[in-house]
C-alpha cells in the first residue's frame, strides 16, 4: 500500500515524499539513502503519513502537499483540518 509522509529535518524543514515500505524509506532517508535535501538536513523524522489505495493517489497527493506553505504542511501534522481551507486561501491561522 502505497503512503505519502512527512520528515521533519534537524534545522525544521519540511520534506514530502512518497513510498511503498514507510520504514524502510524513514530508515533510508537518515542513513543517506534517500533525496538529495534529506542527506545534508540529517538526522530526519517522521510528522506524518497517510495511506492511499493506489499509487498514482498517493502520488497525485504527494505533489499537492509539496506545494503547499509551511503553514499549511504544519496544520496537517497537527490535525488541525479545520485550519486547512483558511491556509488555502493565504489566510494565517497561528499555532
Amino acid at each position: 500500500m502505497p503512503f505519502i509522509y512527512i520528515l521533519e529535518c534537524a534545522d525544521g524543514a519540511y520534506y514530502v515524499g512518497s513510498t511503498w515500505d514507510l520504514e524502510k524509506r524513514v530508515w533510508e532517508h537518515n542513513n543517506g539513502l534517500g533525496a538529495n535535501f534529506t542527506r545534508t538536513h540529517l538526522p530526519v523524522r517522521l510528522v506524518y503519513s497517510e495511506h492511499s489505495d493506489e499509487v498514482s493517489l498517493a502520488f497525485a497527493r504527494e505533489k499537492q502537499v509539496q506545494g503547499w506553505s509551511r503553514a499549511k504542511k504544519k496544520a496537517l501534522i497537527e490535525g488541525r483540518w479545520g485550519d486547512l481551507p483558511g491556509l488555502a486561501r493565504g489566510g494565517r491561522t497561528g499555532k
